[in-house]
């Protein structure tokens, strides 16, 4: 079973302890561990880093590529869904007061990485749930775990529909530019209507006065 991990603990130490126990049982052929990261989460809501272990998959993720995209997110609504080289913003994608924890495995593991205290996440391929459980359970550390199946749909469809998103936003400025400029053309018309009215009416008034003059000679 492949998932996702997120562990909370009540002291550093723990959090640290237990990704040193996710190591060891990697180490013991009992789990596999593609990456895992001790972060914390700020009071502005960012999640910083503190320790890691498994590959760095590429600048900027935190270890083995999935876990780098979901401490990404796990930032807040304004966090970076982190795709190869490239970063993209997901904005409001994920309004955590709108999603009920049901509805997303996302938020959940976003509302589960809570202010000033240390957390775990870390993505396993586990037999069994028991033995991560048994040796976080003496560390008074509480499991959130997820499919990893899950947690890369939803990656992926938000993905997607930030890309829409944009889409969208690109064609309603087009829109908007269009509108503007037409409104702007108008206006240059009707002021060069004006101008001509103006001197058609000023070409008039000579024109009589001329006719006027010549009358009174």
């Amino acid at each position: 079973m492949e998932n996702v991990l997120t562990i909370n603990f009540t002291e550093d130490a723990d959090a640290y302890e237990g990704l040193t126990n996710l190591k060891e049982l990697e180490g013991q052929g009992q789990i596999g561990l593609e990456g895992a990261a001790v972060v914390l989460r700020q009071e502005d809501g960012a999640v910083t880093i503190k320790d890691e272990v498994g590959d760095i998959g590429y600048e900027g993720a935190a270890t083995g590529g999935i876990v780098g995209l979901i401490v990404g997110i796990l930032g807040g609504p304004i966090g970076v869904l982190l795709g190869g080289a490239t970063g993209v913003l997901i904005g409001s994608l994920f309004d955590m007061d709108d999603l009920d924890e049901s509805d997303s495995v996302l938020s959940e593991m976003s509302r589960s990485v809570r202010v000033g205290h240390p957390a775990v996440v870390a993505a396993v391929d586990e037999q069994s749930p028991e033995v991560v459980d048994t040796a976080i359970r003496r560390l008074d550390g509480k499991v959130l775990r997820q499919p990893l199946t899950d947690v890369e749909a939803e990656i992926a469809a938000a993905e997607e529909a930030q890309r829409a998103a944009k889409k969208e936003a690109r064609r309603k400025l087009h829109e908007e530019r269009r509108a503007e400029r037409k409104e702007k053309v108008e206006e240059k018309i009707a002021e060069l209507k004006s101008k001509l009215r103006i001197n058609g009416t000023a070409s008039t008034d000579q024109g009589k006065a001329g006719e006027s003059g010549t009358r009174t000679a």
